[in-house]
């Protein structure tokens, strides 16, 4: 009998309970709930709040007794997904959200974008365009952002929409334009013409340019908003929550504000001796957004730029405006999720996220990481990524990316690539530690095809199969019952295979019949090597021109490598290469 306990199960992440693990640890899922898909709460954390967006209906609406639909003044148009989801209709974007979250359906989408705990950014005007619907929010799937944007010393606006493209092939869901250079109307306007993820944007970037921020009106800044979501803009950063009280909180910070658009309006209001404009606008601006269904990304312009600021003062005054102004936006009928922090040491994490949940009810939380060490700039989207993996698993929605650019310059393609596959890590792996349905599938299926030491199934089913075959390829271009790490004798898996009181690699669909010369290189597998600098230009040449002749594996005979078809001559001759 085992003498160690474990603790309670949530939901087991594999549809078919494959595998002999015994599932998740984290708690039994709860959807319809505050607790969707949630960690268990370590001693002390803050609780869910036992509001939602029910508790902030608009002026003269009433809720309908026992039911998760409520009652507008006669007259009333709904425009936004919160409208519409709170009189009980679900719209064709609700229903696109179920087809692409397999675990849920229209109608548990439809209840959680009416609690607030879920958002479907969809600009009226980007929906006429190419857009695909997508929902940000706990019950659903974490959620990657990937930044771009051009700066005044740097990029334009076509390097930008092919950026956005390698988002998109990167699997990002959605993509913020940071622009702060060149033309930002006509690279706005190409993003989003040839998006299908939601856009986001900071408006305040495009209030400054061409004035002194001094100059910055109430006029301004309502007619910037206004002409942004004309233009299709799905969600908007907008810094509200810092507010003059919080700005003494600051003043011994080791790295004062890091955001632009916190550091633009803190000056502002020190010049002009008044309160945060986005504060004293919100009103104005939550019909502007409510419009056009404008989502709301409020912003965190306190959020810490360093370890040493993380959960001060500052950012946890802040934090508690951005759950007043998410109320104050939900009584006007918008959708809202709220922003977060920044540098955060791991052992906060879990706090800053449930602390969150508490204080804005439950609204989507978008984090930036957190990193969580200071030290290691251009290997940022690594730090980051590690704290972004804890924050989805204690309760964030959408994880924006953090590239190896970070602190740096501003991030080329393979930048934005290496983000993505860094932000898609985390959030899988969170979504694996919550239990949701389905989400260890595609994990299962790998391991199954690496038991059976099918490698064309290998690569098929990894996240990014270029990369995967051309590091193979790079030390052993034969597909056979061992790689070059182990070598033929030494190859655990082949020898787990070959017990026959084992289920291990003997999937019949994974079954291959006998070792086969792998294709030539694609144009991106050679790129990937020779980026790497292993191979000499013929080596490369070799596999990126080679035949099954040049291989020794013409019709009836056997290529160059050990299986355990071959001679022991043979095997040793192959390792011998492959090791020199």
């Amino acid at each position: 009998m085992p003498t160690y306990v474990l603790p309670p199960l949530g939901n087991n992440p594999s549809s078919a309970g494959e595998g002999t693990t015994p599932g998740s640890f984290a708690n039994v899922p709860d959807l319809g709930g505050p607790l969707s898909f949630s960690s268990p709460d370590t001693p002390g954390m803050p609780s869910p709040s036992e509001k939602t967006a029910w508790d902030f209906l608009p002026s003269g609406w009433s809720r309908k007794a026992g039911g998760d639909t409520a009652h507008a003044p006669e007259g009333f148009r709904p425009s936004t997904q919160l409208d519409h989801a709170r009189l009980g209709a679900v719209t064709p974007e609700m229903r696109r959200v179920a087809e692409r979250e397999e675990h849920l359906n229209p109608e548990q989408v439809r209840v959680e974008v009416a609690a607030g705990r879920m958002v479907i950014p969809a600009n009226h005007v980007h929906l006429g365009g190419g857009l695909d619907p997508m929902c940000i929010g706990r019950a659903s799937a974490t959620k990657v952002n990937a930044n771009m944007g051009a700066s005044p010393v740097s990029s334009n606006t076509d390097d930008e929409v092919e950026k956005l493209r390698f988002a998109e092939r990167w699997q990002a869901d959605t993509v913020m334009d940071l622009s702060t250079g060149g033309d930002l109307d006509a690279t706005r306007e190409a993003i989003i013409g040839a998006a299908r993820v939601p856009i986001g944007t900071v408006p305040i970037y495009s209030m400054i340019l061409g004035r002194r921020l001094e100059e910055l009106d109430e006029q301004a800044i309502l007619a910037g908003i206004e002409h942004q979501a004309r233009q299709g803009v799905d969600y908007m950063t907008v810094h509200a929550g810092l507010l003059q009280e919080h700005l003494p909180y600051v003043r011994q910070r080791l790295i004062g504000i890091v955001s632009r658009g916190g550091s633009l309006l803190a000056k502002w209001m020190i010049q002009h001796g008044k309160q945060n404009p986005m504060y004293s606008l919100w009103d104005d601006i939550c019909e502007i957004l409510r419009r056009y269904d404008v989502t709301f990304s409020i912003g965190d312009g306190l959020r810490p730029g360093g370890l040493a600021d993380a959960s001060d003062a500052a950012q946890l005054a802040e934090l508690e405006t951005l759950g007043e102004l998410t109320e104050r936006a939900w009584r006007h009928g918008c959708q809202v999720m709220v922003e977060g922090p920044g540098h955060v040491p791991f052992d906060q994490i879990e706090y800053n996220m449930k602390l969150q949940r508490r204080l804005c009810h439950g609204a989507p939380f978008y984090v930036l990481g957190p990193l969580v060490t200071d030290i290691f700039p251009g290997y940022d989207h690594i730090t980051s990524c590690i704290g972004a993996t804890a924050a989805a698993y204690h309760g964030a929605s959408m994880l924006c990316y953090v590239t190896p650019k970070e602190h740096l310059g501003l991030p080329k393609k393979d930048d934005v690539k290496q983000g993505c596959v860094a932000y898609r890590i985390a959030a899988h792996a969170a979504d694996v530690a919550l239990g949701l349905p389905g989400a260890r599938n595609r994990d299962d299926e790998l391991t199954k095809a690496r038991a059976a030491l099918n490698w064309e199934k290998h690569f098929e089913l990894s996240f990014d199969p270029d990369l995967a075959r051309a590091f193979h390829d790079e030390d052993l271009d034969v597909d056979t019952d061992f790689c070059a790490m182990c070598g033929h004798d030494w190859c655990s898996v082949r020898i787990s295979k070959e017990i026959v009181g084992f289920l291990s690699g003997k999937d019949d669909r994974y079954a291959w019949e006998a070792p086969r010369v792998s294709e030539a290189l694609s144009p991106e597998q050679r790129a990937i090597l020779e980026k790497r600098g292993v191979l000499s230009p013929e080596e490369l040449h070799r596999l990126a021109r080679k035949t099954r002749a040049s291989m020794g594996a013409e019709t009836g005979k056997r290529a160059d490598c050990h299986s355990d078809l071959t001679t022991d001559d043979e095997a040793q001759r192959l390792q011998d290469q492959t090791t020199d």
